[in-house]
């Protein structure tokens, strides 16, 4: 007997595949689609995070810690106090220099060591030639695997490099041992101090400690006797300050990808619910014929497991394939910035697709589960009736579970971040989105209420068809409900944050044209005599110079950017855009130091407070003036009056000069003019407003682009799922439509019947996902953006973009609905209504 009711159950579930083969295809494409997006961004994250912590880890050797301090170094005298410890066994100094390479974007990491130091801690940054003493000659460099790959050189080729606004040609002595992907170059010690004009200084130095030694004790000692603003730190902390810096934006990419999931699961549940009213019946006769209610739950998951396990196979492929073009394409980071000089390759990770592989398939079951309930538990004698399809949806009408996630999700919203993640903010949207499905019925039976009735019979009917099956109405909006709110939801805050960027553009950019020693590097810059050059230039009215360095207040997190600028402390607002009014520091005071977003969030950096800042190897108090808003640095930024820097350091150069020009100069005359100024148009970047906020939106693009594709996939789930539940439903209805054909409906306004019930679903799924998707966006904005990235916007809404894709979407569930119901009314009216006989 038990054999015969699986063979029954078998047949029934085969014929049931077959006649619903494009829609259960459909959701196990959308579950390959959710996988794919979800893997690749796992596999881009691993490879490049795993080729960035492989890099430092052979720049790190066998040290057993680092004191390292700010960019621009601190006094090598230091390191013959460390050296001469008598806890140290080897001591080797290196200056670190992001040097320029003329007519490149992105810098060469060039490190300074003594060759025979570093033999001991570090041999991945000893170069061997021909000539050994090529290692201390101060015109040879070596370059690392990735580095020469990147450059197209190998030994013997020249590379120049900018230090200042002057170029130097260096020969390729050789290439570095090892096989790390991380670009760089070693040179001597000394010959990278004196070509980047580091006299003196050093930027960090490996230490390693004799054998036996009381780490911890040496570690305390030593650190008491640092100057401000250096550190003792364990070389993995600098792979542990970047990776904690990009885990915010991988963990958001990961979140868009089981979103996209997500979504395909409620794809899979759609065409599972329908489907099993579709087969109540046949469902009731195999309970008739002995099967149990468990086993026919387990059948029916079972049927969904199997389209999670064939979209995973196809996901997991799928996503391996994207990740290898991603990486070759955008990058480790996709474009963010976060890895750069590493040039990672895409590394299978089995666990990983295991993962992704589970997750596939519990959505695919989970999707399936709620419809496996209802088939198992309908009466057999009223199921095998006909009318009893919307009964099928009684459950799904209690209010309850809607309501206590939607008050759970007001509840946690504003919790403070889990170890620098939005955990809570995650939480609340996805409560938010649960709580609004789960009430969808509610809602549609609320808003179709509303609506009068119209004086077309067709519209009048499909009105009170909705209002009598809202159940049914709302597994059909489930899809279209998610994917809308997610896409409406990721449109205004991306939308937000562009605008909001555009507004700082504004504000921060405020001079006539802007030249810069260098796109990228800290080797190029304006020395005394060429800021001289540049304010005497024909056509300039005024000019200011910028310096920029990097600090390290905390060896655990990453360094913090002092810009060093012109500030009148009595209107600061018109050189930074404050995000209220500056603090009137008074007299006797320390002076105002001006700090962004991030610095308040992370290190506590609230207006009025006194905080001190390691300058020129001292700690200098200064006062918490204002906060700012800065898009530029995510890890923190704090502006000071560069006079002031410069009497702290004695540091006059600067990177940046921003000229105010007469009316009427010739911007190419001043562009030509400059460039030979400073020795060549490959070493300076001359820019107006215009052209940086034109780059800057492009490369703000391009690191929303893996955005916007997650964002264009979860629509198109929705699309999907919304053509195939009207289909799904038009099928399940042709009694109704042979009944009408029946009592003297014509093809023609069944048709209009059906095309007024897609528009109505339309608006309301419009209506849902718009509202959900504007707090949805409120979340996003002002909790798990400003918890991630420490940075604040203003609300901007695309009205016109959100229009637009309205108008789409009603067009297509209008087309979808009436193409539906001539599929369901082709068949003969008297076969439509047998079943009732």
């Amino acid at each position: 007997m038990t054999a015969a009711a699986f063979a029954v159950a078998g047949a029934a579930l085969g014929g049931a595949y077959a006649g619903n083969r494009a829609r259960l295809t459909l959701a196990m494409l959308a579950i390959a689609l959710g996988v794919a997006l979800g893997f690749a961004v796992q596999t881009i994250n691993r490879s490049a995070l795993a080729e960035f912590t492989s890099g430092l880890a052979a720049l790190s050797g066998d040290a057993d810690f680092e004191v390292r301090g700010p960019r621009g170094g601190f006094d090598e005298a230091l390191f013959a106090a460390i050296a001469g410890d008598q806890d140290v066994a080897v001591a080797s100094p290196v200056v670190e220099v992001d040097a320029r390479l003329p007519g490149r974007d992105e810098p060469l990491r060039v490190l300074g060591v003594d060759a025979f130091r570093a033999a001991a801690i570090t041999p991945a940054l000893v170069g061997t030639s021909v000539e050994r003493l090529d290692t201390l000659r101060p015109d040879r460099i070596f370059v690392s695997p990735a580095a020469a790959a990147a450059l197209g050189i190998t030994g013997g080729d020249s590379l120049v490099v900018q230090s200042g606004t002057a170029s130097r040609t260096l020969t390729v002595a050789g290439l570095l041992p090892g096989e790390p992907g991380v670009r760089f170059a070693v040179m001597d010690i000394a010959a990278v101090q004196d070509l980047f004009a580091r006299p003196g200084s050093v930027t960090r130095i490996d230490v390693r400690l004799r054998p036996g030694a009381d780490g911890s004790a040496a570690r305390a000692r030593l650190a008491r006797a640092l100057p401000a603003g250096v550190a003792i730190a364990r070389p993995a902390s600098a792979a542990r300050a970047t990776e904690r810096m990009s885990r915010a934006y991988r963990v958001n990419l990961t979140v868009l990808a089981l979103v996209a999931l997500f979504t395909g699961g409620l794809l899979v549940f759609s065409t599972q619910a329908l489907a099993v009213v579709r087969r109540r019946s046949q469902f009731a006769l195999l309970r008739t014929l002995g099967m149990h209610r468990r086993r026919l739950t387990a059948l029916v998951v079972a049927e969904g497991a199997m389209l999670g396990v064939a979209g995973s196979v196809l996901g997991l492929a799928g996503g391996y394939a994207f990740a290898v073009f991603a990486l070759r394409w955008f990058g480790g980071d996709l474009g963010a910035g976060y890895f750069r000089g590493v040039a990672p390759s895409a590394a299978f990770a089995p666990l990983d697709a295991a993962l992704y592989a589970v997750l596939g398939v519990v959505a695919a079951m989970v999707g399936s589960l709620a419809p496996a309930f209802e088939a198992a538990r309908a009466a057999p004698a009223a199921a095998l009736k006909s009318g009893d399809d919307e009964t099928a949806f009684a459950r799904l009408r209690s209010p309850w579970p809607g309501v206590a996630c939607l008050a759970l999700a007001i509840a946690i919203v504003g919790l403070p971040p889990v170890d620098g993640l939005p955990l809570f903010g995650y939480a609340a949207i996805a409560l938010m989105l649960i709580g609004t499905l789960a009430l969808l019925p509610r809602i549609a039976t609320m808003l179709l209420a509303r609506v009068p009735r119209p004086a077309s019979p067709p519209a009048s009917l499909a009105l009170d068809q909705l209002r009598g099956a809202s159940g049914r109405a709302s597994v059909s909006l489930a899809a279209i409900v998610a994917s809308v709110a997610l896409m409406v939801s990721m449109a205004i805050m991306v939308a937000s944050f562009r605008h909001s960027l555009e507004t700082w553009l504004a504000r921060v950019l405020p001079a006539d044209v802007y030249v810069r020693a260098g796109f990228a590097g800290d080797s190029a810059y304006f020395d005394a005599a060429m800021q001289r050059a540049i304010s005497a230039v024909p056509g300039a009215r005024r000019v200011e110079f910028l310096r920029i360095q990097r600090l390290l207040l905390d060896p655990e997190k990453p360094p913090v950017t002092l810009l060093a600028r012109d500030v009148d402390p009595t209107d600061p607002l018109l050189h930074l855009p404050l995000v209220d009014d500056a603090l009137h520091v008074p007299d006797g005071a320390p002076p105002p130091l001006y700090a962004s977003e991030a610095m308040a969030d992370l290190y506590g950096y609230a207006p009025g407070a006194r905080v001190d800042v390691p300058i020129g190897g001292r700690n200098v108090s200064f006062t918490v003036a204002g906060l700012w808003r800065d898009y530029a640095r995510q890890t923190g930024a704090i502006a000071i009056d560069r006079a002031r820097y410069v009497a702290l350091t004695g540091d006059t150069t600067a990177n940046d000069a921003a000229l105010w020009l007469m009316p009427g100069t010739d911007l190419d005359a001043l562009r030509r003019e400059l460039e030979a100024r400073a020795g060549g148009a490959d070493r300076v970047t001359i820019a107006t407003p215009g052209d940086i906020r034109a780059a800057s939106l492009a490369v703000f693009d391009r690191t929303f682009a893996v955005t916007y594709a997650l964002e264009a996939a979860a629509v198109v789930i929705g699309l999907v799922a919304l053509s195939s539940t009207f289909g799904a439903l038009t099928l399940a209805r042709r009694r109704e439509f042979g009944m009408l054909r029946h009592l003297g409906m014509t093809r023609r306004q069944i048709g209009a019947m059906i095309a007024c019930e897609g528009a109505a679903v339309s608006v309301v799924g419009l209506i849902v996902g718009l509202a959900l998707g504007f707090l949805i966006s409120l979340v996003l904005i002002h909790v798990v953006n400003r918890q991630s990235f420490h940075w604040g916007m203003s609300l901007h809404v695309p009205w016109v973009a959100l229009v637009v894709l309205a108008i789409v979407l009603l067009l297509l569930a209008t087309v979808t609905a009436v193409a539906s119901a001539r599929h369901a009314m082709s068949t003969d009216a008297v076969r439509a209504v047998k079943d009732d006989w």
